[in-house]
């Protein structure tokens, strides 16, 4: 964000020196064209005058002298030339009249004004300044004095006050971006707090907290107002845990002293309609001892660490023997790549594991489970595939939802809540448990988690 407020401010200080600058720039150009044609202007105007005396007098000669001196001094050559376009005295030979200038000034010169006064030079132009004096005499143009002058020392001095003005302007604009610069760290500094403690909070460390104490006063009540529904979030999951492990606690003796309560009655109950009452009692009390079992399970999901690289090679060689013995005389295959390594909550890859692999053998109806991986770009997906009965499609949605149980499922043992906790203990190592049909029958539960380079 610093990178992209300087990146707004700078342009804007850079267009704003350039909207001072330029049309100063402009200026300098012609001020300094203006002032040198103005000298030179007057040079010829003198040598007009002194022309007009001696073609009066048809003596020359001192003309010729003044002419040469000039050029000598300042390196301008200079000339007297007749309507007809003849020189009739320069400071050099040959003179140049061939340039389009020249003739374009002679014309107006003969005419009996002067050309373009407004000969403005810039630095990059490669030009000489034309001045075309006409000579006149009773009213009547005889001849014109011409001078070129060389434009490198004009040049020069306007690259030079460009410079000025281009320092001037550079040293404000430096001082408002290393004001810029702190005081934009200044401000930002309590964002990317913020920005760093949501990401935490979001990662489930609750103890995180925005700074309060720097930046201005809005983001410190930013921050203030942050801290405080964190605490507020805070203070609500830790009652919310304290309250399951309390009731648990609570509930777990007196249903303990139930279910043994209903064990001891079974050589009390006579008739089988009474022993069966019995049976289905002792069920229910299991069954409700799993359901408290799984919502303490759920409860735990908001206190999980953070994800974890996890070497599934060592995860399945503690896991697959015991697959195996649950399988019975199911056919288990597992064939996952060697040497895969993902991201993943600190115990949570076995227990989705587990879980995904008893679904499939008690509850698929199938002949064959098979466990095998396979790398996708930058992520792992391990497969748990049967050939069962499957699930439709509406099926696969509701089967991540918490409590919900295949119809005919209902009498199998089971709280619904084992698919909805592998889910979010996935999505928490930023990962993802889908449900996909396995043709021609069955049902194939994909983890789909980051992959993580050996280390």
């Amino acid at each position: 964000m610093l990178r992209r407020l300087l990146a707004l401010v700078v342009p804007l200080l850079v267009a704003l020196v350039a909207a001072l600058g330029v049309p100063l720039a402009f200026a300098v150009v012609q001020r300094e064209s203006q002032e040198t044609y103005l000298d030179r202007l007057g040079d010829a105007s003198r040598f007009a005058s002194l022309a007009e005396n001696a073609l009066a007098s048809n003596r020359l000669t001192a003309l010729r002298e003044e002419l040469v001196r000039y050029d000598r001094l300042y390196g301008i050559p200079a000339a007297l030339v007749g309507t007809d376009g003849t020189v009739l005295e320069s400071s050099r030979r040959p003179f140049p009249l061939t340039d389009p200038t020249v003739r374009v000034g002679l014309e107006a010169a003969f005419g009996g004004y002067r050309g373009d006064t407004d000969q403005s030079v810039w630095p990059w132009e490669r030009v000489d300044l034309v001045v075309v004096e006409p000579v006149g005499r009773d009213s009547e143009v005889v001849a014109a004095v011409v001078t070129i002058s060389p434009t490198d020392g004009l040049r020069s001095a306007v690259l030079r006050q460009w410079g000025v003005l281009a320092l001037i302007g550079l040293v404000p604009m430096l001082g408002v971006v290393a004001v810029a610069w702190p005081m934009s760290r200044w401000v930002l500094r309590p964002v990317r707090k913020l920005d760093e403690a949501t990401a935490a909070v979001a990662g489930g460390h609750l103890d995180a907290r925005a700074d309060e104490v720097g930046g201005p006063p809005e983001l410190r009540r930013l921050a203030a107002s942050f801290n405080a529904m964190v605490d507020v979030v805070g203070r609500a999951l830790r009652r919310q845990r304290a309250f399951v492990a309390d009731a648990s606690h609570q509930l777990r003796n007196p249903l303990a002293s139930l279910r043994l309560a209903v064990d001891n009655l079974e050589p009390h109950v006579v008739g089988e309609a009474g022993r069966e009452a019995q049976r289905i009692a002792v069920d229910e009390a299991e069954e409700m001892g799993r359901v408290l079992d799984a919502l303490l399970a759920a409860t735990r999901l908001d206190s999980a660490s953070a994800a974890e690289p996890v070497e599934v090679d060592a995860l399945l060689t503690t896991h697959v023997p015991g697959w195996r013995a649950l399988a019975g005389d199911l056919d288990l295959e597992v064939t996952v790549p060697p040497g895969l390594r993902v991201l993943e909550p600190p115990g949570g890859l076995g227990s989705v594991l587990d879980e995904l692999v008893g679904n499939a053998i008690r509850l698929s109806g199938g002949t064959r489970v098979r466990i095998w991986g396979a790398t996708a770009g930058d992520h792992v997906e391990l497969h748990v595939t049967d050939d069962g009965t499957g699930l439709a499609d509406d099926e696969r949605v509701d089967a991540m939802r918490r409590f919900w149980r295949a119809p005919r499922h209902q009498n199998t043992p089971g709280t619904g809540l084992g698919l909805a906790i592998c889910a979010e203990l996935i999505e928490s190592a930023g990962g993802e448990l889908v449900l996909r049909p396995a043709p021609p029958h069955g049902l194939d539960a994909v983890v789909r988690l980051t992959a993580q380079p050996a280390g």
